[in-house]
């Protein structure tokens, strides 16, 4: 028996909107103390690595001060700093990403329901997405 892995949001929990029944696994390199709150556990060496989420910041900042909205600018510093291809190479090459998602696998083989959850909402590419895909690959 194979367990689920579903992604969702902060946002959704703190407001009752995920009614998932499964372990909530946070997957923030830096989980601020209220973000502990919501999850079972958070698993931070699956957060992107910070040197790439610096620099998506710092996009996203310059774009939104050139006049795009939030999640416009947000959408589009993905893009341009080829977050999703460098996110799987991180997890593709670093040993400890490696041993958390071979952490997750086992846990799924063993039947747990899993939800990963980080800050962006619906809206928003996310590398909680891009996990689950590679989670549901390995699977």
């Amino acid at each position: 028996m194979t367990g689920s892995v579903e992604e969702t949001y902060a946002a959704a929990i703190q407001h009752d909107l995920y009614d998932g029944d499964g372990t909530v696994v946070g997957v923030v390199r830096k989980p601020p103390g209220w973000f502990n709150a919501l999850v079972d556990e958070n698993v931070a060496v699956l957060g992107p690595p910070e040197p790439l989420l610096d620099e998506t910041k710092q996009r996203h900042e310059e774009l939104k001060l050139a006049g795009m909205c939030d999640e416009g600018a947000h959408n589009a510093a993905w893009e341009e700093v080829d977050f999703e291809r460098r996110y799987r190479a991180f997890l593709d090459s670093d040993a400890d990403a490696q041993a958390a998602l071979d952490g997750l696998i086992d846990r799924l083989h063993d039947g747990e329901d899993i939800a990963l959850v980080c800050f962006e909402g619906e809206n928003k590419r996310c590398h909680r997405r891009v996990l689950r895909e590679r989670l549901l690959d390995r699977l």
